[in-house]
């Protein structure tokens, strides 16, 4: 796959495509609730993950809290 077509985002560039905060971001990554990982300090996203993982979470039925 060439490496011109993954998009790869920075927390702030994710939490605006997710239309979330920061801070609910970090805890879902750090959770292992959203596709991510750690680049040293830093967390990463794949756009491809983050796209096939709303996908699914579509398909999970609402349970509220």
């Amino acid at each position: 796959m060439p490496t011109d077509r993954i998009h790869i985002f920075t927390i702030d560039e994710l939490a605006t495509y997710l239309k979330v905060s920061k801070s609910t971001l970090y805890k879902l990554a750090q959770e292992g609730k959203v596709p991510g990982q750690k680049v040293g300090k830093h967390w990463r996203f794949r756009r491809e993950a983050i796209d096939h993982w709303l996908d699914q979470q579509s398909d999970k039925p609402f349970k509220p809290r």
